[in-house]
């Protein structure tokens, strides 16, 4: 079993695979990358028995077939020092022995039997749908952040997938702030809905490319979630339990409501923050006709700080408090120049909408809880 490939193209492919290797893995065989050689084909497997990403390559040279594991960080680790040359794999069934030729130098490790290597879970009663890799990138890219970490609520740790007839909609909360990620563009035969857990939502951001022209094809069921897309397919197990009733806690009736340059309101939060208690990180917003005053203290050491931004307002005046973390984090994930913050109470929830959205097929909503002013 032979093989010749560039550096730098298994080098990138190691590297994509990476996010699935877990550091304290249970089993021995999870360090380890499979490789095998079917046909004219390299695939290249790593897997944490939850996630398993599978990338294949066409290499320069094949001889033979067969399959071997390969210790990942040694072989990483070494494709990183050269550079962009043609690197032979010798591998040598009886005691399964890697020997790596690359320029001058002569490498060898000892690789692993294969068959200890976890196979992929059968897919059965699945269903299917084709989703713009441009939609999939955005939704967990504006979701991520919001998901929970909270071992006793695992469904709020990963990300709800909802698919309707005439939209798909991607929702994440931790309890303190929510987003709802909807395209209208995109949409599902059967309506059906999952939730997918953090670590193959990051891997599938990290590999899929906003102008892939290929759609995704996403195959589900009770259990699992396969992707398939270019030379990449991950299979990854859906978290169990029920997701938060999410349309329940976004309130529907705000009259207060208040539009404001994004930059400006994330640059004075971030000074202002500085000075807030470091526990609570509490700031307060107190509008009063066309004006926004943000505040924050820190009683423990006699900080305090004070900015005015001007802005469009409607409603009664109000003051109310948001955990600084929070509302930047949101901040961050809107792109547009405006945002619109609308209030009911200041013990109620506000929500966060980008303004003047220029893509009209997407729909998304941030919910922040209020936090208790220090009177």
């Amino acid at each position: 079993m032979k093989f010749i490939i560039t550096s730098l193209k298994l080098l990138r492919t190691l590297q994509a695979l990476s996010g699935v290797l877990n550091s304290n893995n249970t089993l021995p065989i999870l360090d380890d990358f499979l490789f095998r050689i079917e046909g004219d084909d390299l695939f290249i497997t790593a897997s944490d028995l939850e996630t398993t990403m599978i990338i294949t390559l066409t290499p320069d040279l094949v001889e033979g077939k067969g399959e071997v594991a390969i210790p990942a960080r040694i072989l990483l680790e070494t494709m990183k020092t050269f550079p962009d040359i043609p690197v032979t794999f010798d591998i040598h069934p009886d005691n399964l022995t890697v020997e790596i030729n690359a320029g001058e130098g002569k490498f060898k490790l000892a690789g692993h039997r294969s068959d200890e290597f976890p196979l992929l879970p059968k897919m059965f009663d699945t269903s299917r749908v084709e989703i713009p890799a441009e939609v999939l990138v955005n939704a967990f890219e504006k979701t991520i952040f919001a998901t929970g970490n909270d071992e006793l609520r695992p469904a709020m740790s990963g990300v709800l997938c909802e698919f309707k007839e005439d939209h798909l909609t991607f929702v994440a909360t931790d309890a303190h702030k929510l987003v709802r990620y909807r395209r209208t563009d995109s949409k599902s035969e059967h309506n059906a809905s999952f939730i997918l857990p953090k670590k193959p939502i990051n891997q599938l951001k990290n590999t899929l490319s906003l102008k892939q022209e290929e759609p995704v094809i996403l195959e589900f069921n009770q259990t699992n979630a396969f992707f398939s897309f270019n030379n990449i397919k991950m299979v990854c197990r859906l978290i169990e339990g029920r997701f938060p009733n999410y349309e329940a806690v976004i309130p529907t009736q705000n009259p207060n409501k208040l539009t404001i340059d994004r930059a400006a309101l994330l640059n004075s939060l971030r000074r202002v923050s500085i000075f807030a208690n470091q526990s609570t990180h509490q700031v307060r917003f107190r509008i009063t006709g066309q004006e926004l005053f943000l505040s924050a203290e820190d009683l423990d050491y006699a900080n305090e700080a004070k900015e005015r931004l001007s802005c469009s307002y409607e409603g009664d005046d109000m003051e109310i408090g948001f955990n600084s973390r929070f509302f930047q984090e949101m901040l961050n994930n809107i792109d547009q120049n405006e945002i619109r913050l609308e209030m009911s109470a200041p013990n109620r929830a506000g929500i966060l909408f980008p303004v003047d959205n220029d893509n009209e097929s997407e729909d998304i909503l941030m919910l922040v809880m209020p936090v208790m002013l220090n009177q």
